[in-house]
């Protein structure tokens, strides 16, 4: 199955943030990315998008959701801290090419390496593993 694995987009730094970190929103920056990633991602099939709670995520993702139509559907396997294995049973599962929208953490347990803010990775997840097939830049 495809998936389009995108880093959540710029949210500021975490160190300055007051609150709760759930609640970190995008910076200017990382609206600029979001609103880029439904340029980026034009003319792919896309059949679900799937986010971590966290606002940072679910805000990286809703200029392509309204612009492809679809729901973004939010789940505790891909937030911050909850492992590979939760978010690879999630992606296995998946009938149609999705993506997600994680954090920096999930990103490095799955491709071994940290992937910049507002960056996809094109992953084929089969029953046996994962296949880097294509690494997108972040824009704006």
């Amino acid at each position: 199955m495809i998936v389009f694995l995108t880093r959540h987009a710029s949210a500021g730094d975490s160190e300055s943030w007051v609150g709760d970190d759930r609640l970190r929103p995008l910076d200017e920056r990382g609206k600029r990315q979001a609103e880029a990633l439904v340029s980026q991602l034009e003319g792919r099939e896309l059949g679900r998008i799937v986010s971590s709670p966290y606002l940072r995520c679910v805000e990286t993702v809703i200029p392509l959701a309204t612009a492809r139509g679809l729901e973004v559907e939010r789940d505790e396997a891909l937030a911050e801290g909850a492992g590979p294995g939760p978010a690879l049973a999630l992606f296995r599962s998946a009938t149609v090419p999705l993506l997600a929208s994680v954090h920096g953490d999930l990103c490095e347990s799955l491709l071994g390496k940290s992937i910049k803010k507002g960056a996809t990775t094109v992953l084929d997840v089969t029953p046996d593993g994962l296949e880097v097939l294509e690494r997108l830049k972040p824009q704006a």
